[in-house]
């Protein structure tokens, strides 16, 4: 008889026969990856999606906005998809709903 090898060691005994284990067993961790995934990667970017949807649903004129390039502004003029931003005195820019990034508190 030869010697164990280590990797023989750590497989430990060999089966007896014994019954497997259901199916559904197997999926447990699945579901639970599952779950633990919903809950640190969906639920926030829906909760964040909908609180970015609302800010922007929520601009009115006079609101300080800063835009995704980085221009900070005040919104002066407001349709469905393009807001127009003063920032300057005098320069008027307009750019789309979705460019705003942040609204200032005033």
């Amino acid at each position: 008889m030869e010697a164990p090898t280590l990797a023989m060691l750590l497989m430990g005994p060999a089966p007896q026969g014994g019954e497997a284990a259901p199916g559904w067993v197997q999926l447990v961790p699945f579901a639970l990856m599952a779950v633990v995934f919903y809950f640190l990667l969906i639920a926030p970017e829906r909760r964040r999606r909908k609180q970015m949807s609302e800010m922007l649903a929520g601009l009115k004129n006079g609101d300080r906005v800063i835009t995704s390039g980085g221009i900070h502004g005040r919104v002066v003029g407001l349709t469905d998809q393009i807001i127009q931003l003063r920032i300057a005195e005098g320069v008027k820019i307009e750019v789309s709903r979705s460019a705003v990034a942040t609204k200032l508190a005033d």
